[in-house]
């Protein structure tokens, strides 16, 4: 039986339980992601137990191709790892050679994990890799000459939804979205349970210009991660 085919956008669509982005660069993997053809097309599969967005396009309620950015939309990514999440967002963002002409600003605080994006940044034109500390907005705004359509904060930090209002307030976009993958492993033991600390942060959000659109629980996919889908006031 053939699997129902959801378009996501310009970049993305849903067979089934499985999330694809059409490769920028034929013929290459990221993260030795199976790959497959569609006529001109080739396709890349986003793992959602690698990938706190990805996991969300599955959990949601609501309609995932609002949470992925546009072809074309200036991003801000806070806590770019490697680059494998940034890699499929280049697919929807930027396309073949950037003819979209999209940015993807990857920021992360690791020189190991830097090494490796600006590899990638070498092949996908339109991603922009910046060794800094997400956290200081000093590091950071040299890079945003212009705020941003969309933004995803993925940080092993405690003090995660302060973190995230902060910039966004900043460097988002009016009716920008926001995304913040909550790790809560990463806030203080003393903040309580699962719940409790989800609940604070979404209390901060609550008190910022943003307004969550929805909770998302990635339990199964992503353990102990909440990803909050926002959208600036």
């Amino acid at each position: 039986m053939k699997r129902r085919i959801i378009s996501l956008g310009w970049g993305a669509r849903k067979e089934g339980r499985n999330i694809w982005t059409r490769n920028a660069v034929k013929g290459v993997s990221v993260r030795k992601e199976r790959r497959k053809r569609d006529g001109r097309n080739e396709w890349r599969l986003w793992d959602p137990t690698k990938s706190k967005i990805a996991a969300s396009l599955l959990r949601t309620k609501l309609d995932p191709a609002r949470i992925i950015p546009q072809p074309g939309n200036d991003c801000l990514y806070l806590g770019s790892s490697t680059g494998g999440t940034v890699s499929h967002i280049h697919d929807c963002v930027c396309g073949s050679g950037n003819h979209h002409r999209g940015k993807i600003i990857a920021i992360d605080i690791s020189s190991r994990m830097m090494r490796e994006l600006v590899k990638l940044s070498e092949i996908r034109p339109g991603i922009v890799p910046v060794l800094a500390d997400a956290r200081d907005i000093a590091q950071i705004s040299p890079f945003v000459n212009k705020k941003v359509d969309w933004m995803h904060q993925d940080l092993s930090i405690s003090d995660q939804a302060k973190t995230f209002v902060k910039t966004a307030e900043i460097f988002l976009k009016n009716e920008g979205i926001g995304l913040l993958s909550l790790k809560a492993a990463s806030e203080r033991a003393a903040d309580g349970s699962l719940e409790i600390q989800y609940e604070k942060a979404e209390d901060i959000l609550k008190k910022s210009n943003l307004d969550i659109i929805e909770k998302i629980d990635l339990k199964g996919l992503e353990e102990q991660h909440v990803l909050f889908y926002c959208k600036m006031k």
